[in-house]
């Protein structure tokens, strides 16, 4: 999902308020929410509305796992991410199994600029794009 995509209206908040009503706050809980909101989504938005898909789960993983009630197993959405830009770099020809070799392949400005550790979630959906887009020229000629 894209980071300027918006969320459709068939999204059922339940979760993200049954977490709310059980966070301990002082002042207002709309003021708690709109921080909360403001916060995952770097400021872009502060309605629960507009944000994606991504968001909103790591808002309601996040909360969940500070009141202790989901143990905490990493984010699920970036393994899944990387797992498939490791796999997208295979095919091409990269040896995953050597992380010099990957860094190296990342490091290339027109593919990442940055070694792969250090790609961000949105770094990872923009190379698996560019990945497909690669082995699908590739393919084409």
């Amino acid at each position: 999902m894209a980071m300027t995509e918006k969320v459709t209206a068939e999204r059922n908040y339940s979760r993200f308020y049954a977490v709310l009503n059980r966070v301990p706050h002082v002042g207002e809980r709309e003021e708690l929410k709109r921080s909360l909101v403001n916060s995952v989504s770097l400021g872009r938005t502060d309605s629960l509305r507009e944000l994606t898909g991504r968001e909103y789960n790591t808002l309601c993983d996040t909360l969940e796992c500070s009141l202790g009630e989901k143990p905490h197993k990493g984010n699920s959405e970036q393994r899944r991410l990387r797992s498939q830009c490791l796999h997208l770099m295979q095919v091409w020809g990269v040896n995953t199994a050597d992380w010099t070799a990957v860094d190296s392949f990342c490091l290339d400005k027109r593919i990442a600029g940055k070694k792969f550790r250090k790609i961000d979630m949105d770094g990872l959906d923009k190379l698996s794009n560019k990945l497909r887009a690669m082995l699908k020229k590739k393919g084409e000629e």
